[in-house]
């Protein structure tokens, strides 16, 4: 999301924005060491959209974070072979670890969403107890392109990260 990374930068913010491999696919087998290698620890704040963000919360399945933000998370392979193959939904969800090993946990769904059922983004915020918030015009928040400007987003960041603006 470049607009997020060029404003928080702009607050002094260290942000790593990667190009992910495996691009089409988004595997598990790819994505999990890929984001091992980037230094997750306690002061890291993953973003997340679609497949990143059940990366994410597989990824707080093992490991500490500061929190995550989820933009249009899912619970299931979705019933499409492609979700099935990500190797991402082959064990069962550890909501309980996702929890404890962040601060905190926001989440972005949309109702107009055409690949994510709002049920499936109300599943993960009942079990994972997320910040919610719920709208009923962004669609896929993008789709295969971020929207140019994600203000909510950046709201809540600032918020959790207790910025203020000049």
């Amino acid at each position: 999301m470049p607009y997020i990374k060029h404003e928080l930068e702009a607050f002094g913010i260290k942000v790593l924005a990667p190009q992910f491999p495996d691009q089409g696919l988004a595997r598990a087998q790819f994505w999990m060491p890929f984001l091992e290698q980037l230094g997750v620890d306690e002061n890291t704040i993953i973003i997340g959209h679609s497949t990143g963000a059940i990366a994410a919360m597989r990824i707080a399945e093992t490991h500490k974070l500061l929190g995550s933000v989820l933009v249009g998370a899912y619970a299931s392979d979705l019933g499409l072979e492609t979700e099935k193959q990500s190797g991402y939904f082959d064990n069962p969800w550890r909501w309980q670890p996702i929890k404890d090993n962040q601060q905190w946990i926001v989440q972005f769904a949309s109702t107009d969403d055409p690949w994510i059922p709002a049920s499936e983004s109300r599943l993960v915020h009942q079990n994972l107890a997320t910040e919610y918030y719920e709208s009923t015009d962004q669609g896929h928040f993008g789709g295969d392109y971020y929207k140019p400007e994600f203000p909510e987003l950046l709201a809540v960041l600032k918020k959790k990260l207790k910025i203020i603006s000049a």
